[in-house]
């Protein structure tokens, strides 16, 4: 896959080779690897005084590495959803927010804390309703999708959506996370922002949080710059080095966790312990046509409905030994949660398990998913 990166890249590099070499100082001399800057300020006149006003080299090697992938232009925030509010503080009062059914909760808890506070009112539409989509564009300020959606995995019509007619001044940004760059690039179809919690796939070794938000617009950069400042939302020193270290590694780690994440989910698929099994690869998947359309690959994540309900769910988890039971995803490791436990998210099918796929072998992946289902459909019977 070649595509044009940053301004700042030389010609057409694959993703590849780009996740490799940008970032890097191309001097005489210099480190070979970006070096972790952990300054608050410099020493005056030189084109930086403070890191919070004006960034530091760490979080500037980021941000062409995501920009690049994004083909646009990268601002990095604290967390993701340092990097979310920054978006909705782009509103005005009284704007409208189209947000999808499905939805990340930190972002439904955002967007119905401002709606109790008089900010804006929110739609959900659902991810799939293409058409509800269309007529939201002409009427919201801000049309905000995930795709695939978090945790049922759904794919949005994206080709469709962000070519239809929108209000002035309104913004349509795509949560990329579960789809990643390397799969999928929102800003190329039409949207104004792509946004990545760096915390998940970029760095991939469940050791920070960062959020990056990339724009097509200098302006719009400009004034999420301006939020980052005076919110305080900065990236830390560490962060932005391990997310840049860990984004080298990111089309390796794609690849070997997309292809077992495949050989997952038609084996959990024809489980006699499992009831329904999401998976944009699937042919059975209510969007697969649309996920082939529209993505270059289709993901880790895989969401399932253990039969025997939420006590036979919890009993799976409880006898993992080789995946971990733990919530986040996009990391080296194999990760777990029955996701309708979570505050916030009891409206979800109480047995549904989402599984972020790792790079551990893909045959001990399944024995260990295979004997907890088994385990967990024995005591269920007794």
């Amino acid at each position: 896959m070649n595509f044009e990166p940053g301004k700042k890249a030389r010609g057409k590099r694959s993703v590849e080779s780009w996740l490799v070499s940008a970032g890097r100082e191309h001097r005489p001399g210099a480190p070979l690897n970006v070096p972790l800057v952990p300054a608050s300020n410099f020493v005056l006149g030189g084109a930086r005084a403070y890191s919070r006003d004006d960034g530091t080299p760490t979080w500037e090697a980021l941000e062409e590495i995501v920009g690049g992938l994004e083909g646009g232009e990268a601002v990095a925030f604290a967390s993701g959803m340092a990097g979310i509010a920054a978006v909705f503080d782009q509103l005005q009062t009284g704007s409208l927010v189209a947000l999808p059914d499905d939805c990340y909760q930190g972002v439904a808890g955002l967007a119905a804390r401002g709606e109790a506070r008089g900010h804006w009112s929110v739609r959900r539409i659902a991810v799939d309703d293409t058409g509800g989509w269309i007529r939201a564009c002409a009427e919201a300020d801000l049309i905000w999708l995930e795709s695939p959606s978090n945790p049922l995995l759904v794919v949005a019509d994206l080709v469709s959506i962000c070519a239809a007619p929108r209000k002035r001044g309104s913004l349509l940004g795509v949560d990329n996370t579960f789809a990643t760059p390397l799969n999928q690039r929102p800003l190329e179809l039409g949207a104004d922002v792509s946004f990545q919690s760096a915390t998940k796939y970029l760095g991939g070794h469940s050791d920070l949080l960062c959020g990056v938000v990339t724009v097509r617009s200098a302006e719009l950069g400009r004034a999420l710059r301006q939020t980052r400042e005076l919110a305080g939302a900065t990236p830390g020193a560490l962060e932005a080095f391990l997310a840049v270290r860990g984004s080298r590694t990111l089309a390796l780690r794609l690849e070997r966790a997309q292809q077992t994440a495949a050989y997952l989910a038609e084996r959990l698929a024809a489980h006699p312990g499992v009831s329904l099994t999401r998976y944009p690869g699937l042919s059975s998947h209510p969007t697969h046509l649309v996920a082939r359309q529209q993505l270059k690959g289709f993901g880790t994540i895989i969401s399932f409905d253990v039969r025997g309900g939420a006590s036979a769910a919890d009993s799976v988890c409880s006898n993992l030994q080789l995946i971990q039971h733990a919530t986040s995803l996009g990391a080296v490791e194999s990760t777990m949660e029955r996701r309708a436990g979570i505050p916030g998210q009891e409206h979800l099918p109480p047995s549904l398990l989402r599984l972020s796929v790792g790079i551990e072998d893909a045959q001990e992946l399944w024995a260990d998913l295979d004997r907890a289902l088994r385990d967990a459909a024995s005591k269920e019977r007794v």
